[in-house]
Parts: C-alpha cells; sequence; structure tokens
C-alpha cells in the first residue's frame, strides 16, 4: 500500500518515494546501478589493459549503442507489447548472465579484445528492450503527478551508484584486478530482480499488437511529424543529439586523460569518476526536492529552459577547462560540475519533452529521446576515441566542449525567440 503523505521522512520532497511499488524498485535500482558502474569502470580499464588504445575503447562503446542507434524508434511499438514488469524480470536476467560471462572470462585470464566486443553487442541488444521498458514503468509505479520527482530520484540513483562503482572498482583492481568488479556487478542484480518480484501491482495486459511493417513505419513517421511541429520539444532533442554526440563521451575522456595528462593509475581514475558523480547526485537530488515542493505547493513542475540551456552550457564549458590544465584536485572539481550540469541538463530534457507530449504521443517521443540521448554514443565514441588518437584527450575534451558550446548558446537562442513568437503551428 502506497504511503500517505508525510508518512515517510522527506515525503514532501520525494513524493515518489511514498509509493511502495516505485520505492521497491528504486532501492532495487540504486543496489544494482552500484554494479553496473563498478562494470562500466573495469570494462574500460581492461580494454585499456588489452589493447592500449582509446580508438578501440570508443569501438566498444559504439558496438555497444549499435542496436539503440539503428532500432530505438521501432522499440516502443514491441515493449508496450508485453507486460513491463515482466518483462524486466527477462532482461535483468540476461544483463545478471552477460555480467556474470565478462566476469568468468576475466578471472581465467581468457578474455580477449573481440570477446568484450561481442558481449557490448549483446548488451546492447539487452538494453535497447531495458531502457525504455524501465522508463515506461517507472512512471507506471510512480504515479503521473510524480513524474518529474520520478525522474530526478532515477537521475540520483545513478549517480549515487557512480560515487560508490567508480571508487571500489579502483581500488579492486589496483589490489586484484578487474575480474571482481563484475562478478559484483552480477550479484547486484539479484536486488532488482528481488524487487520486481515483490511488487504487488497487478499485472497489465499486453498490448494489441504492433501491426506489420508498413503500419509500424507509419506510427514513426507520425510520432517524427508531432515532434517537428513542436519546438518546446524537438529544440531539446536537438541540442541532447548534439551534446550526447560530441560531450558526453565520459567513458572515453576521464580514463585516457588520467592515464595519458595526470599519469594516474585505476584508483586515481576510479575516484575523477567518483568526483563526477558527486556533482551528478547532488544536481539530481536538488531537481528532486525542487519538484516535489513544487507538487506540494500544487504548482507546475515543467522544467524551465534557463535550467535546461544553462545546464548544457555549464557541462561544455566545463570540460573543456578540464582539458586546459593538468592539476588532478582541479580536475575532480571540474568533472564534479561536468556531472551538475550534466544532471541539470539532461533531467530537464527528459522530464521537459515528456510533459510537452501529450498521452497519443509520449512513447514516440521518448523513442527519439533514447535515440539522441544514447543512439548516437556510436558516433560519438568513434569520434571520440580518433581525436584522442591523433591529437591526444586534453585537445578532444576543449574541441568537444566548444562544439558543444556553440550548439548550446545559438539553440537556446532559438528557443527563447519562440517563445516571444508564441506557439508553432502544427505541423501538417
Amino acid at each position: 500500500m502506497d504511503s500517505p503523505s508525510g508518512a515517510a521522512p522527506g515525503a514532501r520532497f520525494f513524493p515518489a518515494l511514498g509509493k511502495r511499488n516505485f520505492r521497491l524498485f528504486w532501492l532495487g535500482q540504486c543496489v544494482s546501478l552500484v554494479g553496473t558502474w563498478m562494470q562500466n569502470v573495469g570494462q574500460s580499464w581492461l580494454v585499456l589493459d588489452l589493447t592500449g588504445s582509446p580508438a578501440k575503447l570508443g569501438l566498444v562503446s559504439a558496438v555497444q549503442f549499435l542496436p539503440m542507434m539503428l532500432l530505438s524508434l521501432f522499440a516502443g511499438p514491441f515493449v508496450d507489447r508485453f507486460p513491463k514488469r515482466r518483462t524486466l524480470i527477462v532482461t535483468q536476467t540476461a544483463l545478471m548472465l552477460l555480467a556474470l560471462t565478462l566476469a568468468v572470462l576475466a578471472a581465467t585470464g581468457a578474455a580477449r579484445y573481440w570477446m568484450i566486443l561481442v558481449l557490448a553487442f549483446l548488451l546492447g541488444m539487452v538494453n535497447l528492450v531495458d531502457m525504455p521498458t524501465r522508463q515506461a514503468y517507472v512512471i507506471e509505479i510512480a504515479g503521473r503527478e510524480n513524474l518529474v520527482n520520478a525522474v530526478s530520484l532515477n537521475s540520483a540513483a545513478f549517480n549515487l551508484a557512480r560515487i560508490a562503482g567508480p571508487a571500489v572498482a579502483g581500488l579492486l583492481m589496483e589490489a586484484v584486478g578487474a575480474a571482481p568488479c563484475f562478478f559484483l556487478n552480477a550479484l547486484s542484480f539479484v536486488a532488482v530482480i528481488a524487487a520486481l518480484l515483490a511488487i504487488d501491482a497487478p499485472p497489465l495486459a499486453g498490448g494489441a499488437g504492433v501491426g506489420g511493417p508498413r503500419e509500424v513505419l507509419e506510427s514513426v513517421r507520425d510520432g517524427l511529424r508531432y515532434i517537428r511541429g513542436k519546438r518546446e520539444i524537438y529544440l531539446p532533442l536537438s541540442l541532447m543529439a548534439v551534446v550526447s554526440t560530441f560531450v558526453i563521451n565520459y567513458n572515453i575522456f576521464v580514463p585516457t586523460f588520467a592515464r595519458g595528462p595526470l599519469g594516474r593509475g585505476a584508483s586515481g581514475f576510479g575516484f575523477l569518476m567518483t568526483a563526477m558523480g558527486l556533482g551528478s547526485l547532488a544536481a539530481a537530488l536538488i531537481l528532486a526536492a525542487r519538484s516535489g515542493t513544487q507538487a506540494a505547493r500544487g504548482q507546475g513542475a515543467r522544467p524551465s529552459p534557463a535550467r535546461l540551456y544553462g545546464g548544457a552550457l555549464g557541462m561544455c564549458v566545463a570540460i573543456a577547462l578540464c582539458g586546459l590544465q593538468r592539476s588532478y584536485a582541479l580536475t575532480a572539481v571540474l568533472l564534479g560540475l561536468t556531472g551538475f550540469c550534466t544532471i541539470t541538463f539532461t533531467a530537464s530534457t527528459n522530464a521537459g519533452v515528456q510533459l510537452a507530449s501529450d498521452d497519443a504521443h509520449r512513447g514516440r517521443v521518448m523513442s527519439v529521446y533514447s535515440l539522441v540521448f544514447g543512439g548516437v554514443t556510436p558516433v560519438g565514441a568513434l569520434y571520440a576515441g580518433a581525436v584522442t588518437d591523433a591529437a591526444g584527450p586534453a585537445a578532444c575534451m576543449v574541441l568537444s566542449g566548444s562544439i558543444g558550446f556553440a550548439a548550446a548558446l545559438g539553440l537556446g537562442l532559438a528557443a527563447r525567440g519562440s517563445r516571444r513568437r508564441g506557439p508553432a503551428r502544427p505541423a501538417a
């Protein structure tokens, strides 16, 4: 049963946690995501140990997100067809088995670069279904009225894990190698699977079917026309596409910058990722608390454009400044600021485009959001790896921050001008 208002500590600031089912799922995610971050850090370091090549590290990220780049627009109708809790139990179990496989390969010394590429592709195929299903399921179990609060709390869970996971992974890798990171990630999935089994929401019937290829393609085209006709959706999504491609390549920037210009080992890399996680967590908690108090006052909780575009500008400036200096302490501070601004931008975009969408198109809008947030990662990873190989990580960070800053400034000014002109005409 859901907790009444005020029954749980912090209910005023985090009303989504008053929903029992959401609370169970969120706590399970908090545990599981720590393991996910440990695997992310361990996998990056393992690839660098095996190959010594930033470009090959970039190729791993590209392969992992290739399914999302190619298929995310078409995933929504299929995800809607099956009960979401059952789908998540299957996908989380598959992710656990993939982590266990990588752990065994690393522990036995049998890991080879091509094996990591195969596992990364399989991980991407599972996430193609898992990610949009989790987004849709969280909204169901938290309630529509708690949408912004739930999105912010999910960001908080993600970044709470970013603090603990990389730090523990860095210490483990220096002491005993990367294999324990993968074993602990496999074990962490037990928490979220147990939470899903404990949720008492009645199972939802599957959808009526997705139709044939022609119906699916027409549905996708209709969604794209809808987005094109709403500036408050397509401008943030356009900025997200640019920033995700050129700026949010932290899994390449941070390890190569730590290992090269800063001359640090695995623990130094891990703590830099933790610094970024601290900034991200602070932003997520502030956004969640603010949305909770706004909801309690009966005020609208739609993120402001200043917060959205200001967050993008801040992250781009911080990552560019990071490449211009060589101090480990200052790098940690700048990455903390990068994390804060990144979550301010991404959480505001996520909640903003959902609130700007009508019910009939929200699923397709979020499939495009998935494409521009994660689906462009193969292009971005190949770009970051190639530029880092050619000019070094510092130059890549400066160039990437500059590109993102120009896009954020231009699209922010366009959004300001469109608000002055009034609402856009519906697309034909």
